[in-house]
């Protein structure tokens, strides 16, 4: 009787490690990645969220730090990826994180080409030819174009969210423009401040970046500063010219590999183009959600993230 009573008991003990291996039962490290406060940001990790949960089982929290926190927050390991990296705001954080201390690891890259800018609508350059480059905006008769009352005698040039990397300011009192950065505060109510001057067909000048669903939505024109180059960039005060064009990348903790390299893996391979940003931008537009919008992409595109998986 005592033989069959401890065969019954592991047998039973067998039976339940089977289910629990079937079910999943080892437990798995949480990911945690970052959205930075802008949907294109908040795409990428909502994209990574479902696929890493449900093909590689583990759990995903996101968390919202702006783009200059989440270095210290990576080099500690409290968080595990941010996914849009624009590099030429991040220099020196790239050569001390990456380079020097290797607490961040660079996660190769994303894959859209960014580009940023100042814009105008087409109207304003159809209207008067010399807005089309930065010379047109140095005069008082331009000031007094795109004057609002916050700005006095100086014109309005509108930014978004102040934790950004933007080097709008520097730009404008180094080319001697009469104008006055207006902060909007966050890339919604920047798009709402353009989409009400254009509804008026009034002036509105801002700053804004490709790829983006905004550019199927208005006509606008960027307007032409002075070419990039290393030199203009080598003082952030002195900065007088465009934006470089930046290969958008991603950064990993650089303890992500020894926590869970499926998930570590996953993430280096995770990259697609400005298409896919496009249409789930485009796809928020119509009305859905961060969380819908990566749905729809991922339903749409398995034969594209499955080649992502280790």
């Amino acid at each position: 009787m005592k033989i069959r009573k401890f065969g019954l008991l592991t047998a039973l003990m067998a039976i339940f490690a089977m289910m629990a291996a079937a079910c999943g039962g080892g437990a798995q490290e949480k990911i945690t990645l970052v959205a930075n406060p802008w949907p294109a940001s908040e795409l990428n990790v909502a994209v990574a969220k479902i696929i890493i949960e449900k093909e590689l089982g583990n759990e995903v929290e996101i968390v919202a730090l702006d783009e200059n926190a989440q270095w210290d927050a990576l080099a500690a390991g409290d968080v595990d990826a941010s996914l849009e990296v624009w590099p030429s705001g991040h220099g020196e954080r790239i050569d001390e994180y990456i380079g020097e201390l290797a607490t961040v690891e660079d996660g190769g890259k994303l894959g859209p080409l960014g580009e940023i800018g100042w814009y105008v609508p087409t109207y304003v350059v159809d209207a008067n030819p010399a807005m089309a480059t930065w010379e047109g905006y140095t005069t008082a008769e331009a000031a007094a174009m795109f004057a609002s009352a916050e700005t006095g005698d100086n014109g309005r040039f509108l930014g978004a969210d102040p934790s950004w990397v933007q080097n709008d300011e520097a730009i404008i009192a180094n080319l001697g423009m009469p104008f006055q950065v207006v902060w909007t505060g966050s890339e919604e109510a920047l798009v709402a401040e353009v989409a009400s001057a254009y509804s008026r067909e009034e002036p509105v000048l801002f700053y804004f970046y490709a790829p983006h669903a905004l550019f199927s939505a208005y006509d606008l024109t960027q307007v032409e500063l002075p070419a990039y180059s290393d030199d203009c960039y080598a003082d952030a005060a002195a900065i007088d010219c465009a934006y470089p064009a930046d290969e958008l990348m991603k950064i990993l903790s650089g303890g992500l590999a020894e926590k869970d390299s499926a998930v570590h893996s996953f993430l280096k391979n995770f990259n697609y183009g400005s298409d896919a940003q496009i249409a789930m931008l485009g796809d928020m537009d119509g009305g859905a959600s961060v969380d819908e919008a990566a749905q729809n992409w991922v339903d749409a595109n398995e034969d594209v993230w499955r080649a992502w998986l280790p």
